[in-house]
Order: structure tokens, then sequence, then C-alpha cells
């Protein structure tokens, strides 16, 4: 990957957002230059120094955080973002997102980006099936988001069933196929 290539995380609140730390280490590793935004619940599942130490720059927590050099994060990784990966996309983000919020990092991102964006929902099968969740999700993809997954598999819950995020390498491998394109 071209040192070139800008890579954007949003992370989620959901007890999958440490699988995102692999998807930052490994795409830094490649040369991606990565940044990382957070919901407010994401910072209680994973510290925001664990994508810094990863990324080398600092976490977008807010829309009113500003940068050491002056400038507003947010807008300068949206413009800069060849992709765009919300991860772990809970029931209660998904349906921020199609609302149009901006009532955070992730969201307010969502709607500045002008790249692919790539939704990876994490939730119990029931949320996952729940009708609102399923309008919520066609929604997004009629406006053009990629989602990838939830699969079957094990649940937080304890038991297996539809909800599972995907594994990291399959988020990885999206985000890298979206970067091999972009011009």
């Amino acid at each position: 990957m071209s040192a070139r290539r800008q890579a954007l995380l949003g992370i989620g609140g959901g007890i999958a957002a440490y699988k995102l730390a692999f998807v930052a280490s490994r795409l830094a590793q490649r040369g991606v230059s990565v940044r990382v935004a957070m919901t407010p619940r994401a910072v209680e599942y994973v510290g925001a120094l664990t994508f810094e130490g990863l990324s080398g720059k600092k976490a977008i927590l807010s829309s009113t955080q500003v940068d050491a050099d002056g400038s507003p994060p947010h807008i300068v990784a949206a413009r800069e973002a060849d992709v765009y990966a919300i991860a772990p996309a809970t029931a209660d983000l998904i349906a921020r997102l199609a609302a149009g919020a901006a009532d955070c990092a992730v969201t307010l991102l969502a709607l500045t980006c002008r790249c692919p964006i790539v939704l990876c929902p994490a939730m119990n099968d029931a949320m996952w099936l729940n009708p609102v969740v399923q309008e919520n999700v066609a929604l997004l993809r009629a406006r053009g988001m990629r989602v990838l997954g939830p699969v079957t598999g094990h649940l937080a819950e304890g038991y297996d069933a539809i909800g599972r995020m995907v594994e990291p390498d399959a988020i990885l491998a999206e985000i890298e196929s979206l970067l091999a394109v972009r011009p």
C-alpha cells in the first residue's frame, strides 16, 4: 500500500471494539495512514491511547476537538480519507447513522466523508433481526454504504447466532480492496 492512502476507522461502542486495534495495526504496518474516531461508548471498551499508539495520531473524540496545528480533525480526516470503516456498528449507532445524526465524531464523519463507507454490524441476533434495524441497514445500503456482515458465530451473550461482527481479517481485506481501486 502506498503511504498516501488514508484509512479512517470509526469505532463504535460494542464489545468487538477491541478487534479494530488489529485492523489499525495491520494497516499502519502496510504503510496506510490511519486516523481513528471513537464514540463516547467506544472509549468505555478500548482506550483512545490504544489507537493513538497504533496510528501515531490523536483519536478524534468530539466535533469540537482541535489538533495541535489548529485544524479541526473531523474536517481534515473526512477530506483526506480514501475509505471509512465503522465497526462495531451497534443497533444504536446504525439508527443514528440512518437518522443522519451528527452527535459524535463517528456519525459526524459519516456525514462529511466523500469516500466509500464500510459498515460492520455487531449485535445480538434479536436486535439484528428486528425489523427496525433491518430497515435502517437497508436505508444505509441505499445511500451507498457497504455492509460487511454480520455473521453467525459466538455472541457476547454466550451462544451462537447471527450478529457477530466479521473478523478483523475480513475488515482489513475490504479496506485494502477499496484502497487499491481509489485513484
